[in-house]
């Protein structure tokens, strides 16, 4: 798989006007991309719509996580929407609702395991007894046991994750960083190279891009190290 198809650029950005420039702006140079949140709630679901139409591919990060049916009726409609991936919080129940839902659809779901924003005294914090390591490696086991189409964790787990997982799931990692760049909220970060070597299959890079003086060459320059590392 070429680098290209590889990076996929966070729209963290307040208005889908916006979100509009910033495709328009990268071009051909970039043609995936992942809607959140901040997006999502400001019209980025009929922008999804678009962007798919448009050839683009579309990682729709709403890390869906509810009672079995509410998580499958919901999967059933984001699977004709035309998005290339979809995000689902790692509880198993959760899981198996939405691969049944999404069955026939070519949906990859991705397994959120721990956010990269989060460090073993997060997770102490909130009342898991495990590290944030040792709690990524069960999500992954349960992940693949449920049939997920990949895993969405920090860098620094893809090569044991990649062990466990093996070779045709996805490997999502955002909290990536070029080197020497401000790390911002994320906690758990790696340049692009290193992520690629460690076994991760995509990156998600958003602020380093999005809010760069030159977005375009700022996407290039990570290209071009993500191309190094394959």
């Amino acid at each position: 798989m070429h680098a290209r198809n590889r990076l996929i650029v966070g729209l963290d950005i307040p208005t889908v006007g916006e979100a509009e420039k910033m495709v328009a702006t990268l071009g051909d140079t970039v043609p995936f991309y992942k809607i959140g949140y901040q997006l999502a709630f400001a019209g980025g679901i009929e922008f999804a719509r678009d962007l798919a139409k448009d050839g683009k591919n579309v990682f729709l990060d709403m890390k869906l996580l509810d009672i079995d049916n509410t998580v499958a009726k919901g999967v059933e409609n984001i699977a004709t929407m035309g998005v290339t991936m979809l995000t689902v919080h790692a509880y198993p129940k959760a899981m198996r609702a939405a691969v049944k839902a999404a069955e026939g659809s070519g949906l990859c779901l991705l397994a959120v395991t721990v956010l990269t924003s989060m460090d073993d005294a997060d997770l102490l914090e909130v009342g898991y007894q495990a590290d944030a390591r040792t709690l990524v490696m069960r999500r992954a086991e349960q992940a693949l046991a449920a049939g997920m189409g990949g895993i969405v964790c920090s860098a620094e787990e893809s090569a044991a994750v990649r062990k466990i997982v093996g070779s045709d799931m996805a490997i999502v990692t955002p909290g990536i960083r070029p080197a020497g760049g401000d790390a911002g909220d994320q906690k758990r970060v790696m340049t692009p190279g290193d992520a690629l070597r460690a076994g991760s299959s995509h990156l998600v890079v958003g602020r380093p891009i999005v809010k760069a003086a030159d977005p375009r060459a700022a996407a290039r320059a990570i290209l071009a190290e993500m191309t190094s590392a394959l």
